[in-house]
């Protein structure tokens, strides 16, 4: 005879949305990656052309953030997916890989770059000044436009991976002024070394930007406790509710970027006559409220009925 309890798992009952859909995200992010893409090309045969290390240097970094955007795409259109039996959390945590991998990129990249920089002032090679210059003046146009089309998309929308974009091209601006600056100097001193110079500092922001993408999000997948929060606060404040003596087994962890999580097991001091789902209500309110918490996971315990070694 079939139980008449068994029932269809419901995905769609969750107080939270594991999902999020990114639709003015997705358009932002196409658009970067058809003028990021188009420019990288321009840059890197410019500065073969030209022999200036730093365009070379600053194509690389373009082409890290055409890499950075497709993953991003993916990622996105991950996010819009909802959870189901096998992932039950849905799959915002891609958004996260995805920036994890750009960080480590980006510093990959980075150590490349000072290596032939290296090389470079051991073997100089001539510069084109009208080519480097022209170059340089276009790609800051560019990335002007970038991070102006990425700053309007995330006043609509709130996304790491167009926030990382964004940190991508503040960083590729302030390179095309160091490059724009290198080819003046290089013009009147004729000392190619600045090339070098410069490719060299735009290296060290691009890893310091990896840097900080990656620790960020490695953070998240390691599911630490989020930066914002003080989870010795939080503990304290949650035993100040009526009836709570003790709590434990308690964590704290971000699934993704926006949504985060807690759980913890409730000691209480007498357990005759109290209401649980009480207790757990104003558990709930105090870290929504307080602490803008949404995603609570509270277990009461008795230590007379459940063992505790």
């Amino acid at each position: 005879m079939k139980n008449e309890k068994t029932k269809t798992i419901d995905f769609k009952y969750h107080h939270i949305k594991h999902y999020k859909y990114q639709a003015q995200s997705k358009k932002t992010l196409i658009t970067s990656i058809l003028l990021t893409l188009f420019f990288a090309l321009v840059e890197l045969f410019g500065g073969i052309f030209s022999g200036s290390l730093a365009l070379i240097s600053d194509s690389f970094h373009m082409f890290s953030d055409v890499i950075a955007l497709l993953f991003s795409i993916i990622a996105v259109f991950f996010s819009a997916k909802k959870p189901n039996k096998n992932f039950t959390y849905g799959f915002l945590r891609i958004e996260i890989i995805s920036a994890f991998i750009n960080g480590l990129a980006l510093m990959i990249i980075s150590v490349g770059i000072v290596i032939e920089a290296v090389k470079r002032l051991f073997n100089p090679e001539h510069v084109d000044f009208f080519t480097m210059f022209t170059i340089a003046v276009i790609g800051l146009l560019v990335n002007v436009i970038l991070m102006f089309v990425l700053m309007k998309s995330l006043k609509k929308e709130n996304n790491l991976n167009v926030k990382s974009a964004l940190w991508h091209f503040l960083g590729d601006t302030l390179n095309s002024v160091g490059v724009i600056i290198a080819a003046i100097i290089l013009k009147l001193t004729n000392l190619v070394i600045f090339d070098i110079i410069i490719s060299i500092i735009i290296s060290i922001v691009i890893f310091i930007g990896g840097f900080k993408i990656a620790k960020e999000t490695f953070f998240i997948l390691m599911e630490a406790v989020p930066n914002n929060l003080d989870i010795s606060e939080i503990h304290n404040k949650i035993l100040t509710i009526d009836k709570i003596k003790d709590i434990h087994e308690f964590h704290l962890w971000n699934i993704s970027e926006e949504n985060i999580s807690i759980s913890f097991h409730i000691l209480l001091d007498e357990y005759d006559g109290v209401n649980d789902y009480e207790i757990v209500n104003d558990v709930v309110k105090l870290l929504k409220n307080e602490y803008g918490i949404e995603h609570v996971t509270v277990q009461i315990e008795n230590p007379e009925i459940n063992p505790h070694l």
